[in-house]
């Protein structure tokens, strides 16, 4: 259900190397979310860093937009950085075949097995 990746690069490394990986692949970042500092900001402590990427690909989202409008409520793609222990780095998303599996829209899963083969190698780049 989850790709990971773990990483030798230091948290912060990784984050510099994602948008670059996506631009790779022909994937854009929509946004960045640094959990740390938004918890900080509403009084919440929490000690681990960890940073969320929403990822698109235009044309793959229009595609899958077309054929079922629900699966809005799911995109875009989101990557997750975080520290992983002993030094590592670990890169996370939810698999698209799974996210996919989860609406009746028929023909989807040729299209969300591209998107996840794409995520896997974006996740790899990044933390190569």
């Amino acid at each position: 259900m989850i790709i990971t990746v773990d990483s030798d690069k230091p948290l912060d490394r990784v984050c510099e190397a994602l948008p670059q990986a996506c631009a790779d692949h022909q994937f854009g970042v929509m946004a960045v979310h640094d959990l740390q500092a938004k918890m900080r900001e509403k009084g919440v402590e929490f000690a681990s860093e960890c940073r969320v990427f929403e990822v698109c690909n235009p044309q793959a989202a229009k595609q899958v937009l077309e054929a079922e409008p629900l699966i809005a409520t799911a995109l875009p793609c989101r990557v997750a950085v975080f520290p992983a222990g002993r030094g590592k780095t670990r890169l996370a998303t939810i698999r698209p075949t799974a996210l996919t599996a989860l609406f009746s829209a028929k023909g989807l899963q040729k299209v969300a097995a591209e998107i996840e083969k794409t995520l896997e190698a974006i996740l790899n780049d990044a933390a190569n």
